[in-house]
């Protein structure tokens, strides 16, 4: 049997988010002081040649976590694979996802 509409209305669409999404911190509008603060630490990180430090963005839907995230990891040269809450069972699961770059 085909999937419901609303099933089909729930599931994102990767094309579709990839054209939304701005995908550099120019190309981002509102929250210019978190987007300034992200700036510097992307830069610095670069310049030590190191790995960004832990970053946590939290907050209601809709202010830009996950475009944010996935800046920063275009940014550092990295893959993000997004997850939710809601869908991690137990501690371990997020570093067991599979991860595509590795083959897994």
């Amino acid at each position: 049997m085909s999937e419901r509409p609303v099933e089909t209305l729930n599931n994102p669409d990767a094309a579709l988010e990839v054209t939304l999404r701005p995908s550099l911190f120019a190309d981002f509008t509102g929250q210019p002081k978190v987007k300034e603060r992200l700036e510097i630490t992307v830069a610095a990180a670069k310049q030590r040649g190191e790995a960004l430090d832990h970053v946590l963005l939290s907050g209601p839907p809709g202010l830009g976590k996950t475009t944010i995230a996935n800046i920063l990891a275009k940014a550092m040269g990295a893959n993000m694979k997004a997850t939710s809450g809601p869908t991690i069972e137990k501690a371990s699961d997020p570093s067991g996802t599979p991860d595509e770059s590795r083959g897994g």
